[in-house]
């Protein structure tokens, strides 16, 4: 792909595709005319319904021309008149029927479903004998984590849609007011590399039977067994976005910890605030680490930055070491604490009110 943004994240314009090329606004056309990219550029790039030749100098913006755009950009007159009725729809918007409330009253939709940030129930931030649901290595992005593109129907979320008799799946972006949706899609990017299974895309084992399945289904699977996960990686995780459900959709797959080497400083705090928790460690590959193993994770205070102790066991070892956890604050250790930042600002208001 070939794009004039900055958007160039593996699997980010296609899941598809690994990498993207960066150009200028005029490239891209001329390679989406031309319809590849190592074209020479004193041969005709296409030709017209006459069958005449063109050049890429005959489609080649002047200075002029780029300049009255640039002016109509930066004229605050032209945004004035355009959002001046940007709450007036089509004919389609003002016929929609709505009841007329303070209170949203969640009518039945696949598009916008009332979550369960405030039903989910909290556990405690020590965690007991978690399994690891993804061994992963360096640079793990945003968009190897978060929902995003068209909704396959042989991908999880794209049945769970077909099972309700939804003939137009969309995109993750479209729905993304649904978690069920959501939740569905997160780690499932066709270039995300878990350690755990030989092949890439969001697969994974089920310990201890060694089971593998799609990310979602064995996270569900251990929540039905009452099993907390964690999250093993590498170096810079949570890069790319600062995408929002990329730490809703690990929260919801019922992972409690990411133990990573580093964290990309947003990631990391949209982690703290849906009351996961970010901490540092070593490589795991000098640890050891297989993925078979069973994750304790002690506390000795409760502070920004404290140490961690953990343990890794299995059948064979027991390994402890210890981490840092990267809460910064003390108000995202209190958001840590209330299992999120949702749930603190609501007992924050009922505390207020009493």
């Amino acid at each position: 792909a070939v794009i004039s943004g900055n958007r160039n994240f593996e699997g980010r314009i296609n899941p598809l595709l690994k990498g993207t090329f960066l150009a200028s606004p005029i490239l891209v056309v001329a390679f989406a005319i031309a319809g590849r990219i190592d074209i020479n550029y004193e041969e005709p790039i296409a030709f017209d319904p006459n069958g005449k030749p063109v050049y890429l100098r005959d489609i080649w913006p002047t200075l002029e021309e780029i300049n009255s755009y640039m002016n109509l950009a930066m004229n605050p007159e032209y945004y004035l008149s355009q959002y001046s009725t940007i709450f007036k729809g089509d004919e389609n918007w003002e016929k929609l029927s709505v009841t007329p409330s303070p209170i949203y009253d969640w009518p039945k939709s696949t598009y916008i479903v009332e979550p369960p940030w405030f039903k989910e129930e909290d556990g405690k931030l020590e965690i007991k004998k978690a399994r690891i649901l993804l061994l992963l290595g360096d640079k793990i992005t945003t968009d190897h984590i978060s929902p995003a593109g068209p909704i396959s129907p042989d991908s999880e979320a794209g049945k769970y849609l077909l099972s309700l008799g939804v003939k137009e799946l969309n995109t993750f972006g479209a729905r993304r007011g649904n978690h069920e949706v959501m939740i569905r899609g997160g780690f499932s990017n066709p270039k995300l590399k878990n350690y755990l299974v030989n092949k890439e895309g969001g697969y994974t084992i089920h310990f201890p039977d060694k089971r593998e399945g799609t990310v979602y289904e064995v996270a569900m699977e251990y929540k039905k067994e009452g099993i907390p996960l964690v999250i093993i990686a590498g170096k810079q995780y949570g890069s790319g976005s600062s995408r929002d459900w990329a730490a809703k959709v690990t929260a919801l797959l019922g992972i409690k910890a990411v133990l990573a080497e580093s964290f990309e400083r947003i990631h990391r705090s949209n982690l703290v605030a849906m009351g996961v928790l970010p901490i540092e460690i070593e490589d795991w590959r000098k640890l050891g680490i297989k993925g078979d193993e069973l994750v304790s994770i002690e506390f000795t205070d409760l502070n920004p930055g404290s140490k961690v102790k953990i343990i890794f066991e299995n059948n064979e070892r027991k390994v402890e070491t210890s981490g840092i956890l990267r809460a910064n604050t003390k108000t995202e250790i209190e958001y840590l604490k209330s299992g999120g930042i949702l749930k603190y600002v609501l007992e924050k208001m009922i505390k207020d009110e009493n």
